[in-house]
């Protein structure tokens, strides 16, 4: 149930409309090749851990900010998602957290060079930000979250904002061995809300305006 993607050349099918619908170049899991390294310290083992720490993390700074990666690839002639499972259970995109005054596209550069990369330490320049398809917000210290800020919120406790990001034709991934990469279908994820959570259930009608070409490694 896991697989890579691999993604390079985004433009639009028809002249450069934005109406219309964009070709998104997706490689066959074939064309990557993966690794381990050592574990990494995984904090948020069930949702109420997470909750506990947005509010001790608010409290201190205020919003908590974090960035999400979308990484595609083909299998069997469909596009599949690539996500991080920890403990068997739970399933993560690849990202996290913000550093006070870190620029988003840094913020996720850093995050999938930490956890998907051989050098922990490098600059990210080999991780290909693209357009954000979507924010979500979380009101309060809930369990709910919104893909919209809600117009009587003033005070939202966390942010977190899913970018597309675009795969060179092969690469390494180096997983943690806390951790497992895994490529999952699209029409698996979809409204898949029970296993997925949330977001990642969401992401194939945020890709909704994309056309996927399926390229030979």
């Amino acid at each position: 149930m896991g697989e890579e993607v691999r993604v390079t050349n985004l433009h639009n099918r028809n002249g450069g409309n934005e109406d219309q619908n964009q070709e998104f170049d997706i490689y066959p899991l074939s064309s990557y090749y993966f690794g381990s390294k050592d574990a990494i310290p995984f904090k948020d083992h069930t949702l109420h851990h997470h909750l506990l720490r947005i509010q001790s993390n608010y409290a201190a700074s205020g919003l908590r900010t974090s960035v999400e990666a979308v990484l595609l690839v083909e299998l069997f002639k469909h596009p599949h998602l690539l996500l991080l499972q920890v403990r068997n259970s739970i399933y993560k995109l690849p990202g996290g957290r913000l550093r006070p005054g870190e620029s988003d596209t840094d913020g996720l550069k850093r995050k999938l060079t930490r956890k998907l990369s051989v050098d922990e330490d490098g600059d990210g320049s080999e991780w290909e930000v693209g357009e954000c398809l979507g924010m979500w917000w979380r009101p309060d210290f809930e369990t709910l979250l919104y893909p919209f800020l809600p117009p009587n919120v003033k005070q939202p406790k966390e942010c977190t904002k899913v970018f597309l990001v675009k795969l060179p034709a092969s690469r390494k991934f180096i997983v943690p061995k806390n951790m497992r990469l895994l490529a999952v279908p699209l029409c698996q994820v979809h409204e898949n809300q029970k296993t997925y959570g949330q977001i990642i259930s969401g992401v194939p009608q945020l890709l909704s305006k994309f056309s996927f070409n399926m390229l030979e490694s």
